[in-house]
């Protein structure tokens, strides 16, 4: 098989900044469990990007960080409403509901994306103790469609929310992609909209592994976060290496370039694949993913070459996806495998 792959940017190799990163980390001793100085650097950057009054908390991945989040916000009396394909409902096997009781309430959409048409339901629901209390609303950017918010209509999704007295989370495992795709840095892609508590993804974009839980107001956890992620078991020992890899992301907009290029990879990939007789893109392409259907037996002939998820069989409908060491030889390469295959 050719060296890259179009499944997923859970695939791609460490960035070398990145890497360098945890190299240059590596020297002597430091403090374990974040007492360290690369952590206390990190939490500081954290909190010149994002808002001064930030609390950040580095995890291992992003099912541990949306749990933390989410736990911290959430009695087991109350619930989470997010979109039925969400990365938390469909992709984590239940962690959240299983860590802390509560229920996460599905919403079928066509986009991956709530509206306030989609959360109205949820205003009504009974204050007796038969049922569950909605307490918070969780979206993903990008979408696990590929799909974006724009400002305007998350801003406006994050009010209704908390003229409702719900919290709002946003998945962010993308949101570097959402962001550069937006021309919107961290802060105004997410907290200037009204996102209470982000879940900052780098594992999908350079990094080696770790996410950030985020909540913009310190307060918003009544002190519970430092013990969610201990009891989660994403309390790192030696924080130092995850903490120095956020670092390195964040110095000189380094997100920005990676998830731009990504997404620059994603439109060359698309711009030929329309091309092609056979391929009928299905979504939006926003940022560095493509959803298309083509013929069954085409698939599987590209499929002995280059690796890539059918996310609907019945379709069949599958996602092709770029990340930062995407290179353009790559696609084009790529681009030629779909083209022969369809000729066959």
């Amino acid at each position: 098989m050719p060296a890259r792959t179009f499944a997923s940017d859970n695939n791609a190799p460490i960035a070398g900044e990145i890497l360098q990163a945890i190299l240059d980390a590596n020297e002597g001793d430091a403090v374990g469990y974040g007492h360290d100085a690369f952590t206390e650097r990190a939490v500081a950057r954290f909190r010149e990007v994002f808002e001064p009054s930030s609390d950040v908390y580095f995890t291992f991945n992003g099912t541990g960080a949306n749990v933390v989040a989410l736990s911290c916000l959430t009695q087991p009396y109350e619930a989470v409403i997010c979109p039925a394909t969400a990365h938390l409902q469909t992709d984590e096997c239940g962690a959240f509901e299983r860590f802390t009781g509560c229920k996460i309430l599905p919403v079928v959409t066509v986009d991956g994306k709530l509206s306030l048409e989609t959360l109205r339901p949820f205003t009504n629901t009974s204050r007796e103790e038969h049922h569950v209390q909605p307490r918070v609303v969780s979206i993903s950017q990008s979408t696990e469609f590929g799909t974006l918010y724009e400002p305007a209509e998350l801003r406006e999704l994050c009010a209704f929310a908390h003229e409702n007295h719900w919290y709002v989370h946003m998945d962010g495992a993308r949101i570097s992609n959402a962001a550069a795709a937006l021309g919107l840095g961290l802060r105004e892609a997410t907290r200037d909209l009204g996102v209470d508590v982000l879940t900052f993804g780098g594992t999908k974009n350079g990094l080696l592994g770790g996410e950030a839980v985020v909540f913009f107001d310190g307060k918003l956890h009544r002190g519970a976060a430092p013990f969610a992620r201990k009891q989660g078991m994403q309390l790192a020992s030696k924080m130092r290496f995850i903490a120095a890899q956020f670092l390195a992301l964040l110095e000189n907009d380094r997100w920005r370039a990676y998830a731009t290029h990504a997404n620059a990879m994603t439109t060359r990939l698309e711009e030929r694949v329309r091309k092609i007789a056979g391929v009928r893109i299905t979504r939006p392409v926003r940022c560095n993913a493509i959803f298309a259907t083509l013929d069954r037996k085409a698939i599987e002939r590209i499929q002995k070459r280059y690796f890539f998820y059918v996310l609907d069989e019945t379709v069949p409908e599958v996602r092709w996806m770029t990340h930062h060491a995407t290179r353009e030889e790559d696609v084009d390469a790529f681009v030629e495998a779909i083209a022969d295959a369809l000729k066959e």
